[in-house]
């Protein structure tokens, strides 16, 4: 299987001299094509900070992230932004979607940044929308969602522009056990359906449970890595 994310003597140091903290320390991580990953660990043991490091959000101390090969901690700001853009997709804990824009306009929203064709734009977020159970419901503001159907728009957001991969941070957080249900259901398919990646920073029991590869921080290390059948 192909390597999509690769980590080589990664580091993310907080402060200087005695009171600096090692918030990610000596990480070295190949995670595959297709994988269904959690990061799992208390709070503090580097799981977001490790998750937003692979995202090109977080800059390492020092290290490397590489993406399909490409060593992303060696671009500049511009072509990081190009980059994951056209590479990386997010599913946040908050949505982070735009209120003023609708379903369908959030959807799209990242595949107008990459100048993806009208029809093509259309055909993919309709069919998508449609796919988590959003049909009818394209119009509608994020205020008039619920937390479960926002999400799912944040997840169709990523999935349309057809990332390299997926990271969500706590995508379950904010939601019931049956919105947490059906997202984890449906991000389960897609992974399954076309080989999507997906890496999860998380807390949540539900999200560990489904995961089938398990990887535990504790102070900013690796202590376990689970492969699950």
């Amino acid at each position: 299987m192909k390597t999509v994310i690769q980590t080589s003597k990664l580091y993310k140091t907080f402060g200087k001299g005695e009171l600096a903290v090692h918030a990610v320390n000596d990480v070295n991580l190949e995670i595959k094509e297709g994988e269904f990953t959690a990061l799992v660990g208390p709070s503090g043991s580097g799981k977001t900070t490790l998750l937003n490091m692979i995202g090109g959000l977080d800059e390492p101390s020092s290290g490397e992230v590489k993406v399909n090969g490409i060593d992303i901690t060696g671009l500049d700001k511009g072509q990081l932004t190009d980059f994951r853009l056209n590479n990386i997709g997010f599913v946040f804990q908050a949505y982070n979607l735009i209120p003023v824009l609708s379903a369908y306009e959030n959807a799209e929203f990242i595949m107008l940044l990459q100048g993806v064709d009208d029809k093509l734009r259309k055909e993919r977020v309709y069919t998508l929308l449609d796919e988590v159970g959003l049909k009818g419901k394209e119009d509608r503001r994020p205020g008039q969602l619920s937390g479960g159907q926002q999400q799912r728009v944040a997840v169709v957001r990523a999935l349309a522009a057809k990332p390299s991969f997926i990271l969500a941070d706590e995508p379950t957080a904010n939601l019931d056990s049956k919105s947490t249900s059906d997202l984890l259901d449906l991000m389960y398919e897609l992974n399954q359906a076309e080989n999507m990646t997906f890496v999860f920073a998380t807390h949540d029991q539900r999200v560990i449970d489904r995961a089938k590869r398990v990887i535990t921080l504790e102070d900013g290390k690796i202590i376990h890595d689970e492969v699950r059948a």
